[in-house]
């Protein structure tokens, strides 16, 4: 098997702030699996608070090269075990590695993944979110005015988190969400789920540090809205004790290692009776090419991360007024673009 990579930065359209600090830009490292003359595409992007470094998977890739071109794609999930053994303590690296596999055996096999993995499009899925960034509250209203769009999912986690909603809602009939990304107490996820509540919001997510997980216990029986866990809820392992202590899950493929195990993830939350959310980091059209594969699977959908980028590196599925919409072809869809390709 043939393997290529690279590190492209992605600047972002604007200043993109939450509760864990401001970035201007992303980058992220981009894998080519090459067999019998078709290639597939997997992405990982570098996020700083959760330790990501790009340098530290290229030096992965190099170490484990012999190894990883002596393989062959014969499935995904078959490759994706030989693979995990080598990238288990970088579940990004392994996600980009089991996406492009995804993506290549589609190209070999003549077929969409979503073909592959018998997941069939239906009339009513969901609609994608639009990230709104914390900021002044008028910039935020500025945003959401010149980006009309069905839902909207508010970034909290400030000293001021009530009277931007109240602003935003005064603004837009659209549905919200609100994601505090860790950044509340237990005190203000009862209370404020109580407001937003009278406000249609429609769901809170990840309103308590992952540490104080076992405080959600008691809110989920008392809080006014559903509550929806990311950072709690990362991998396969997580589920079963998110069950109980949230109403769903937000699956990442990077925080879990792609494809394979979000399918997985799938599975195991159902049996639960979990809501299933898909979600991404800020990335190019690659990765949400892979991650929309699952949006038939799911109750909610937050895939706008390439529309926060200034500039896409790929095309792929895309959103249209929050719709998703998958391109002809085989695979996850992506293609780099002429200027970006290896």
């Amino acid at each position: 098997m043939e393997i290529n990579w690279k590190i492209i930065s992605l600047p972002l359209a604007s200043t993109f702030v939450i509760s864990k600090g401001s970035f201007t830009h992303r980058r992220a490292l981009v894998v080519q699996l090459g067999q019998e003359g078709c290639t597939g595409l997997g992405e990982a992007t570098e996020i700083s608070y959760y330790g990501i470094s790009l340098e530290r998977f290229e030096g992965m890739i190099q170490q484990n090269l012999i190894r990883l071109q002596a393989m062959e794609v014969t499935s995904p999930e078959e490759f994706f075990f030989k693979i995990s053994p080598l990238f288990s303590s970088e579940p990004f690296l392994l996600c980009a590695f089991d996406c492009a596999a995804h993506d290549l055996y589609g190209q070999l096999k003549k077929k969409s993944t979503r073909e592959i993995l018998n997941i069939e499009l239906r009339d009513d899925l969901p609609q994608s979110s639009f990230t709104i960034g914390i900021g002044p509250i008028e910039e935020m209203v500025e945003k959401i005015e010149q980006k009309p769009w069905p839902i909207y999912k508010i970034k909290l986690g400030t000293d001021k988190d009530l009277a931007i909603m109240k602003a935003l809602r005064s603004k837009t009939d659209a549905k919200l969400r609100v994601d505090a990304n860790e950044g509340w107490t237990v005190e203000q996820t009862m209370t404020l789920s109580q407001e937003f509540a009278a406000m249609d919001v429609e769901l809170i997510e990840q309103p308590l540090p992952k540490n104080d997980d076992h405080q959600m216990t008691a809110i989920i029986s008392k809080t006014a809205l559903p509550i929806i866990a990311d950072e709690s809820c990362q991998a396969y392992r997580d589920i079963a004790t998110c069950h109980g202590k949230f109403t769903g899950i937000n699956i990442k493929l990077m925080k879990c290692g792609g494809l394979t195990p979000a399918l997985h993830m799938i599975q195991k939350a159902r049996k639960l009776g979990l809501k299933i959310m898909v979600g991404c980091m800020t990335e190019s059209s690659i990765g949400i090419s892979a991650a929309a594969q699952l949006v038939p699977l799911v109750d909610y959908v937050d895939l706008d991360g390439s529309l926060l980028i200034k500039e896409d590196i790929a095309t792929g599925v895309f959103l249209r007024n929050g719709w998703t919409i998958y391109p002809e072809g085989f695979g996850l869809g992506c293609k780099l673009l002429k200027e970006h390709s290896f």
